[in-house]
């Protein structure tokens, strides 16, 4: 979904099965409110609303749904065209490995590691942990095209710009 294709109440789910409502609708944001099957409907009237409204940015409405079909078949259309090359099992048990024993749960800005980063030579870095170091934060990253595991300084990291699909088709091509 995009954003045009919200209006205050619509209803929408996302990849974990999970059901919500738009409440609210931004510039490059949208508020919604989470069905919960538990809840009387009264719950869910607003506003305001007794349950909490949760912001869904530009990422978070991409991968919003309006029905399970919807869903399947616009995975599908990605994965045929899609320029990334995925993580092989042990990277995946090395990051969850990370995630759980390092510590980048007390890491205060989180969020840097939901958006791939590009370096200057067009090498996608997928960040994943980070670590203390006695500069300040290291940045844990995997890049997913030569299968390396790097670290680098946080504030070098975060001067890379995001990483598009575009750059994920560039270097797609590098091959």
């Amino acid at each position: 979904m995009n954003i045009n294709d919200f209006d205050i109440g619509t209803e929408f789910q996302i990849n974990t099965g999970q059901r919500w409502r738009c409440t609210d609708i931004g510039r490059r944001t949208i508020l919604a409110i989470e069905f919960d099957p538990h809840l009387d409907e009264a719950w869910l009237a607003g506003p305001p609303f007794v349950v909490p409204e949760v912001v869904f940015d530009e990422i978070e409405i991409e991968r919003a749904y309006r029905s399970t079909e919807e869903a399947i078949l616009s995975r599908l259309k990605v994965v045929d065209g899609d320029p990334h090359p995925g993580f092989p099992n042990e990277v995946v048990s090395t990051i969850i490995q990370a995630e759980i024993e390092s510590p980048s749960s007390r890491y205060p800005y989180r969020r840097l590691f939901r958006f791939d980063r590009v370096d200057t030579a067009g090498e996608i870095l997928h960040p994943f942990a980070a670590e203390p170091a006695a500069e300040g934060w290291r940045i844990r990253v995997y890049l997913p095209f030569t299968e390396e595991f790097h670290s680098l300084p946080e504030a070098d990291f975060i001067r890379l710009h995001p990483a598009t699909e575009a750059d994920f088709r560039q270097r797609a091509q590098k091959k």
